[in-house]
């Protein structure tokens, strides 16, 4: 059996105070002031349990175990896997993320651990050093494209893609979850500049937040 030093990263009492990579933003302060028919909804889907897990994709045993833990099929290349509020992207041969509610990443790591034991794997909380932030409306679409060099026309950007590239002058993952909607994945230490560009970019199409 493969021994490794988990621990509890996170208090189990919700109501020690945490403060989002976007908390210097107020954006609950934000909620219900913008334009009506906005044609952006921004939401931060914050502090939820962020965990980076490495194996070999091509395994089945891998792809058996991480399946037995989360109930979910690891993804193909370049996509992400939802269920609930559980989900998996793919990000690169042998790295995934996986993303949970907040409080259940230490449950989580442990039932990867005791379904992969023995594999050569490799699971970090890494929930503290990134964000999600939401985007949907009519206008999603424009604001990516003023955004990034990435193709997001439909045909190339299918729901369930994922993919990481470019955005104003820094880099990020960039997610379609739906029809019109998106969410991308920011480094903490960009959280500031994103939120800037992003007031900026939506001004056109009019900026709501959402809780």
């Amino acid at each position: 059996m493969t021994t490794a030093n988990v621990y509890q990263q996170r208090p189990d009492d919700l109501s020690v105070k945490a403060e989002s990579p976007l908390h210097h933003a107020g954006l609950g302060d934000l909620v219900g002031k913008g334009k009506g028919g906005a044609g952006i909804v921004l939401r931060e889907k914050k502090l939820q349990g962020h965990l980076t897990l490495r194996g070999d994709g091509k395994d089945p045993a891998f792809a058996s175990g991480v399946q037995q833990a989360l109930g979910l099929a690891l993804p193909a290349a370049l996509t992400v896997v939802a269920k609930g509020e559980v989900s998996v992207q793919w990000m690169g041969p042998d790295e995934f993320l996986i993303i949970v509610p907040r409080g259940e990443e230490f449950a989580v790591e442990k039932k990867l651990r005791e379904a992969l034991d023995g594999q050569h794997i490799q699971v970090v909380n890494v929930s503290g050093g990134q964000t999600i932030v939401e985007l949907s409306g009519a206008n999603v679409r424009d604001l990516l494209m003023k955004s990034t060099s990435y193709d997001v026309h439909p045909s190339q950007f299918p729901v369930g893609k994922a993919i990481g590239s470019n955005f104003a002058k820094t880099s990020l993952y960039i997610r379609r979850t739906g029809e019109d909607t998106w969410e991308l994945l920011v480094r903490r230490s960009f959280s500031d500049y994103i939120w800037a560009w992003l007031q900026d970019a939506s001004a056109e199409f009019g900026l709501s937040i959402e809780a």
